[in-house]
């Protein structure tokens, strides 16, 4: 009852804010601003939860090779062969629902208040706004963004400087604490400063050691990196947006669009089916579901239009389908305990105590299974995923990505994609797709693989999105286009 009267009120506040209503046209209807700031935060946090937990979670599927298009359907055909440009409209919904939408009534409430709290949930949520415009685009709207029509055509900061900028934000916000409780209706934390300051620093935790592998200022953000580690002071639980249930109009948003579909569109990718296999990892049954002689097949990533050119023919019955139940009103996940402790494995790994990393690392495979309502059981006494079967350092922090990567699987695409173009785990399999699927044998469980059908402009896997053609259309400042394989600017190797 309590997930239904919520949703409610959040889809109430979402026709209201943002929004530009001549009250003289209704008397009856308020307008944006006779909608107090308590009721405006949690629109922008859904509105949050609704790109990262919707079409981001969708297309970051495919990039980070979970998910794959299902031999006799189409909707995600270019997802699959990366063929996306502009024209595409990829990432066009999650800008506006980030800028129109979640940091319009991010700053909407800002505005409006001067309790120090409030203030500081609301500069940890835009930080984490702008991390995933970031991580998709590098250069976006920042220092001149959300003037409105005082500045129609905001300058795109390098991704650098907006990641600096929201980190300088949450330190400003948070020595201003004072003390006083949040004012805000807030069903992501609850109102709870705590664990807004443990979502602040596990949103640094991550931020900084994309610096340190981007070569920014390594040596500074190594030391700012152990010192969060050492005080940990982070978040309990997850970081989610739970507040969906088993009933119409109130689904998780991505199941809702692939029930709406009335195809089942998705199925497993090779890679993280053959690494579910050889670690004998129990969660291929969570999400992934058996082919009709009853066996895991994961699908080769891009091949299924020219699986007939291969000599066969591939059908829905011959590979696994992604099970969508699990997801009917699965919380979409901001941060994970899971990837958490992964970052602090690594980061105590890299640079501190190596009792501690291989502490994180098993707590990190623990909170996932935990998330899942799973046992680890004996799981972690297979030599493949043991930390003290490996031999080196090396190996061990391998073992966390890909760890991580297993565990974001249908929890976090959008940060999975991102640790594997950060990390380059799992490593890309130099055969090609074709010589995969005829011997298997030239391939090393979980290695990605480059798609069969690929119209990425200089080849290989996708290391970001095209810039939205709304912002293209109405921002004389947008950049030139980009191409796929143009890195981020974190993303060095």
């Amino acid at each position: 009852m309590k997930k239904i009267y919520l949703f409610l009120t959040i889809a109430a506040v979402l026709s209201l804010s943002s929004c530009n209503l001549d009250i003289n046209d209704d008397p009856n209807y308020p307008s944006s601003s006779d909608v107090t700031p308590d009721l405006v935060f949690p629109a922008a946090e859904n509105a949050v939860a609704a790109a990262v937990g919707d079409a981001m979670f969708n297309y970051s599927g495919f990039f980070a090779q979970y998910f794959e298009q299902r031999p006799e359907a189409n909707q995600y055909n270019n997802e699959a062969e990366l063929n996306i440009d502009e024209s595409t409209n990829l990432f066009d919904r999650c800008y506006r629902t980030l800028y129109a939408g979640a940091l319009a009534d991010i700053k909407d409430v800002m505005d409006r208040t001067e309790n120090k709290s409030d203030l500081f949930a609301c500069t940890v949520l835009r930080a984490y706004a702008f991390q995933l415009l970031v991580d998709n685009l590098d250069q976006v709207p920042y220092s001149e963004a959300l003037q409105g029509s005082a500045n129609s055509n905001p300058v795109w900061d390098m991704g650098e400087d907006v990641y600096k900028g929201v980190l300088a934000e949450m330190d400003a916000a948070e020595a201003a604490l004072e003390g006083d409780p949040m004012s805000l209706t807030d069903p992501l934390l609850s109102k709870s400063v705590n664990q807004w300051r443990g979502f602040a620093n596990a949103l640094r935790l991550r931020m900084y050691l994309r610096l340190i592998d981007g070569g920014i200022n390594a040596g500074e953000y190594q030391s700012k990196a152990v010192a969060l580690v050492n005080a940990d002071n982070f978040f309990n639980g997850d970081v989610a947006w739970n507040v969906y249930s088993n009933a119409e109009g109130q689904y998780n948003p991505w199941y809702d669009v692939a029930r709406a579909l009335g195809t089942k569109n998705h199925v497993a990718s090779y890679p993280i089916v053959s690494y579910y296999m050889a670690t004998n990892d129990p969660r291929i049954e969570y999400a992934i579901m058996k082919n009709d002689a009853g066996e895991y097949v994961g699908q080769i990533p891009g091949a299924k239009t020219v699986y007939k050119s291969w000599g066969v023919d591939w059908k829905n019955k011959d590979v696994s389908a992604i099970d969508y139940a699990p997801a009917t009103f699965a919380p979409i996940y901001f941060f994970t305990q899971s990837e958490l402790q992964f970052l602090i494995a690594e980061t105590q790994l890299r640079w501190g105590n190596k009792a501690a990393a291989k502490a994180a690392y098993e707590a990190g495979v623990a909170a996932d299974f935990a998330s899942r309502g799973m046992s680890v059981g004996s799981y972690m006494n297979g030599n493949r995923v043991n930390w003290d079967a490996q031999a080196s350092d090396a190996n061990r922090l391998n073992l966390i990505y890909m760890q991580k990567w297993a565990a974001l699987f249908y929890r976090d695409h959008m940060e999975a994609w991102s640790e594997v173009r950060r990390t380059d785990v799992p490593t890309t399999c130099a055969a090609s797709a074709r010589q995969v699927f005829e011997d298997p044998t030239v391939y090393s469980a979980g290695q990605m693989i480059v798609p069969a059908l690929n119209y990425i402009q200089a080849g290989g896997l996708c290391k970001r999105v095209p810039y939205p053609s709304t912002a293209r259309q109405l921002n004389k400042n947008t950049p030139a286009s980009k191409l796929l394989s143009d890195r981020v600017f974190w993303d060095a190797k």
